[in-house]
């Protein structure tokens, strides 16, 4: 299971885990990277510090997630390590960075942070439980 591992994990965790491939891994992950990369040639400007902190809070809340998860399943979550001992406390660090600094304002680190946590609406959204929907006719 170390390193990854994710995949067979969810797959015990989750009652329907179909929508969990390697492809769909690679294009989240690849999307990911693609995303920091982008952050990077935004260089120290007002966007890239805003992106920057989006970013991590997105990765920040998928290692609260895994935290929770592992508690949840008593089980090891893969990126529960790196999300909570990497990704928090670096989140953490770069907000009060860029506000004290005043290079982010503190309502747009504050939209920045809404943003970021929201992947996991839309994470909630994606993967819901299938309903049969001839079953839900009356």
């Amino acid at each position: 299971m170390y390193p990854g591992g994710f995949p067979g994990w969810y797959r015990r965790y989750r009652e329907d885990p179909s929508k969990i491939t390697p492809r769909f891994l690679v294009i989240v992950n690849g999307a990911l990277m693609i995303a920091c990369l982008n952050v990077v040639q935004l260089g120290p400007t007002l966007p890239g510090a805003v992106a920057w902190l989006a970013i991590v809070t997105l990765m920040s809340s998928n290692g609260i997630w895994h935290a929770f998860a592992s508690l949840k399943s008593h089980s090891y979550s893969p990126g529960v390590v790196t999300g909570t001992v990497v990704y928090v406390p670096l989140m953490i660090y770069g907000y009060i960075h860029y506000i004290e600094s005043h290079t982010v304002p503190w309502f747009v680190a504050a939209v920045a942070g809404l943003v970021g946590a929201s992947y996991h609406v839309w994470s909630a959204l994606y993967h819901r439980p299938r309903t049969n929907r001839s079953s839900q006719v009356q």
